[in-house]
This record gives C-alpha cells, sequence and structure tokens, in this order.
C-alpha cells in the first residue's frame, strides 16, 4: 500500500470532530492524556487512541518528561492545510459573492423583505 502524502493525513486526522477538539485545546496548552480526557465522554484508552492518529499525521508530538507525557500541538501540517485551501479563496469569495447577489435585489434589499 502506498503511504500517504502529509496532506492527505492531516485531512484525513482532522475529519474527526474529537481530534479537532483536542487540537482546540492543545492551541491553547499542551496537555496530558489525562488533562484531555477530562473534557470528554470518552475514556483515556480512546483519546489514546485519537492521538496516535493526530501524531502519525505530525499534528502532535508527544514529549516525555519523567513519567508524564505531554502532547503538543504541531504547525507544519495545518499550515500546509491552510496553504492548500488559500488556492481556493478566490473561487470561494466569488461564490459567496454570487450567493450575495442571489439573495439581495437591485436595491440591496434581501428576498422576501417587505
Amino acid at each position: 500500500m502506498l503511504e500517504k502524502d502529509t496532506l492527505s493525513r492531516t485531512f484525513s486526522a482532522l475529519a474527526d470532530p474529537t481530534r479537532r477538539a483536542i487540537l482546540d485545546h492543545l492551541a491553547r496548552a499542551d496537555a496530558t492524556v489525562s488533562e484531555l480526557s477530562a473534557p470528554f465522554e470518552i475514556s483515556a484508552p480512546a483519546i489514546s487512541r485519537h492521538l496516535r492518529v493526530l501524531e502519525a499525521s505530525g499534528l502532535i508530538v508527544q514529549q516525555r518528561h519523567g513519567s508524564w507525557r505531554t502532547n503538543s500541538l504541531q504547525s507544519e501540517p495545518l499550515a500546509e492545510a491552510a496553504e492548500y485551501l488559500g488556492r481556493y479563496r478566490v473561487f470561494l469569495g466569488a461564490s459567496f459573492d454570487r450567493l450575495r447577489d442571489h439573495l439581495q435585489d437591485p436595491s440591496g434589499n434581501e428576498q422576501g423583505e417587505s
């Protein structure tokens, strides 16, 4: 089987809402598994499985500090994903402009307003 490219691994890891929530937490502060488990209604082993996916994608790194393992967010894969999505910003902007124009009449009022 061919190894997935970095961008595919990043988007695959980001596809899960629990993993995105973990990344949101790690964007504020590094954390241990128990700290990351606290806000979720899932077990620490389930959080650990999510962390393995995030680590394999390069989105986090785990560091040992004595008997503790701290998880830290890594920005490089997110920067690559943002750069990729940025290529479509012009397209998305034009789509939103067309939607706005469709929803407004020539006087600038939204359709359905009196």
